[in-house]
């Protein structure tokens, strides 16, 4: 089930799953902190219940909101997103895709998804296996 929160400090919203202290910490998910993945900051999740009742009172709809951040496997083909971050703990891979202009703030359209993900930045094409691409999270564009 996702599990949909936005930061205090940055606004940004997401999906407690893609928080990075969510990632081989023991406590799992006894632990009652998130972590934003886009500012790093940790702050106490709200209860369900009260996720519950503020989405009841605004009448929105329980799916992914635009402006959330997801998985690039999550975007349809031919999409453009910003990304957010590289969410890996791999230095030499978050290195090796920043030579190809993936950073944080860059744009980034989804060319193709099978056999293997397509990406393209500004004139750039590349071409990652599945585990890259879910650990590269962006944020949904709004229509216009």
């Amino acid at each position: 089930m996702k599990r949909w929160l936005e930061c205090p400090n940055c606004g940004l919203g997401f999906d407690r799953a893609d928080s990075p202290c969510q990632r081989g910490c023991p406590l799992g998910r006894w632990c009652d902190l998130a972590c934003c993945p886009a500012c790093g900051h940790e702050f106490a999740a709200p209860p369900r219940w009260w996720q519950w009742w503020r989405r009841v009172r605004r009448h929105s709809p329980v799916g992914q909101p635009t402006g959330a951040v997801c998985h690039l496997g999550d975007l349809q083909e031919g999409e453009t997103t910003e990304l957010v971050c590289v969410n890996t703990a791999n230095e030499h891979r978050r290195h090796s895709l920043a030579v190809y202009g993936l950073v944080p703030g860059c744009e980034l359209t989804l060319q193709q998804k099978r056999p293997a993900y397509v990406i393209r930045i500004g004139e750039t094409e590349l071409a990652l296996e599945h585990a890259i691409a879910t650990e590269l999270l962006v944020r949904r564009r709004s229509a216009i």
